[in-house]
């Protein structure tokens, strides 16, 4: 199930943060979502393997991603498993990112 509202308070951001006409926003989504797509499946294969380091990091490109397109409660998610990885602490990070997943579900799959 699409949630519209979500999908276009990304489009709303888009327009009023970067100026963009609604037609450039159309035609860029698909590549928005592809782009997320990468990094949350990037920030999966990194906590499947183990590694802290590249979970951290993983995370912090996720939220880099999701503060361009304006979903800061979604970034603040990943804030949290970025941090929690550099400190090493792997409790709860599956847990986060299935969350991270619930939150991105409406946008993704649009």
């Amino acid at each position: 199930m699409t949630d519209n509202k979500s999908v276009q308070r990304v489009k709303t951001y888009l327009s009023e943060q970067f100026h963009l006409a609604p037609e450039q926003i159309e035609s860029m989504f698909p590549c928005f979502i592809t782009t997320l797509v990468t990094h949350m499946q990037s920030l999966e294969n990194a906590l499947a393997s183990n590694d802290l380091t590249l979970t951290g990091k993983a995370a912090h490109t996720m939220k880099g991603a999701l503060l361009n397109l304006g979903m800061g409660e979604c970034a603040k998610i990943a804030l949290l498993i970025e941090e929690k990885a550099k400190r090493g602490d792997s409790a709860d990070l599956k847990k986060l990112i299935e969350e991270l997943q619930v939150h991105l579900a409406s946008i993704i799959n649009e």
